[in-house]
C-alpha cells in the first residue's frame, strides 16, 4: 500500500473571507482562528514532509 494512502498531506485551512470579519475588535476574531489553523497546518506540513522526504 501506498504510504501517501495511509497518511495523505494536510490540507491548508481555508482562508476567512472579506467580508468574514466584522472588525469590532472581537476577542476570537476570524483572523485569529485562521492564523491559529494556519500555524498548526504548518507545523503538520512540517512533520508530514520529515515522513515523507520522497513525496514533492
Amino acid at each position: 500500500m501506498n504510504p501517501l494512502e495511509t497518511d495523505p498531506r494536510p490540507l491548508p485551512p481555508e482562508p476567512p473571507l472579506p467580508g468574514d470579519c466584522c472588525d469590532s475588535g472581537c476577542d476570537r476574531c476570524v483572523q485569529d482562528v485562521y492564523a491559529e489553523e494556519l500555524a498548526d497546518y504548518r507545523q503538520r506540513l512540517s512533520s508530514w514532509q520529515d515522513r515523507h522526504r520522497d513525496a514533492s
